[in-house]
């Protein structure tokens, strides 16, 4: 299957360590070679690049390691195709417009005999399960509110959404609009929140290591969220089945 990488700041941040991990597991470390994403919030703008070829060999992947691009919001995605054919529209993440601000979705799974009715504006332009039912969760969201709702509105309306989703297969995902980052585990998700005091870590997929103290401010928070730890030396937080968490200025929101 896919794997999942998020970022949720309370200041704008780079994820160039995080991202150098996670890219080699597509492809070579690992078999997610089937195309790659990643989207950046700054502000209400969105940078957002994705290629279908594995991200342990894109000169796009490639770029986004040295480049550093410094954002509160941060989904990527990595691809191993179960439904939909290499292409570039079937890569994640994808995008959406919703209440005038983009929304970004990620998910690692599959989704067996899904054909949710769309009669909405959201229709998918690939051939996945999971634009369909990134497509799904927009309509029904709209459908659910009628103007912006809080992040605590939306978070309920999730939780009554998700398992409508969640009984037709693994559902795994990471979904944002650039204001917080919700994450869902059918199966496996992990997280790790890095703040004053900071130490150091090594990443597992690539002979790396950085010491966050030397790049982080005290008051800086940072979370990241992913399928597999990227790090053998942090203390990674393992998602209930079925959980759904959602992350604001770097933290885990309670309940």
């Amino acid at each position: 299957m896919c794997q999942l990488l998020g970022m949720n700041c309370n200041v704008p941040t780079d994820v160039m360590f995080s991202f150098a991990g996670f890219a080699e597991r597509g492809g070579r470390t690992d078999h997610h070679g089937d195309g790659w994403g990643i989207a950046f919030f700054e502000d209400k703008g969105l940078r957002h690049f994705v290629d279908h070829q594995s991200a342990a060999e894109s000169p796009v992947a490639e770029l986004i390691r040295h480049y550093p691009i410094k954002s509160r919001n941060v989904i990527s995605h990595i691809r191993k195709a179960t439904q939909g054919e290499v292409t570039l529209e079937n890569c994640h993440p994808f995008v959406r417009e919703l209440w005038g601000r983009y929304w970004v979705f990620a998910h690692n799974g599959d989704l067996k005999d899904y054909a949710p009715r769309l009669h909405g504006s959201f229709r998918p332009v690939g051939h996945t399960d999971s634009e369909r039912a990134f497509c799904w969760l927009l309509q029904e969201l709209a459908k659910s509110h009628a103007s912006v709702p809080s992040i605590a509105e939306l978070t309920l309306t999730l939780r009554e959404l998700v398992p409508q989703i969640a009984r037709h297969g693994t559902f795994n995902f990471l979904l944002s609009n650039g204001e917080a980052l919700w994450a869902h585990a059918s199966t496996k998700l992990f997280h790790v929140v890095r703040q004053h005091p900071f130490g150091s870590a090594t990443l597992r997929d690539e002979d790396l290591s950085v010491n966050f103290a030397e790049h982080a401010a005290p008051g800086d928070r940072v979370a990241v969220v992913v399928t597999a730890p990227l790090t053998s030396d942090e203390l990674w937080t393992a998602f209930a089945p079925g959980e759904l968490r959602v992350f604001v200025d770097g933290l885990p929101l309670p309940g």
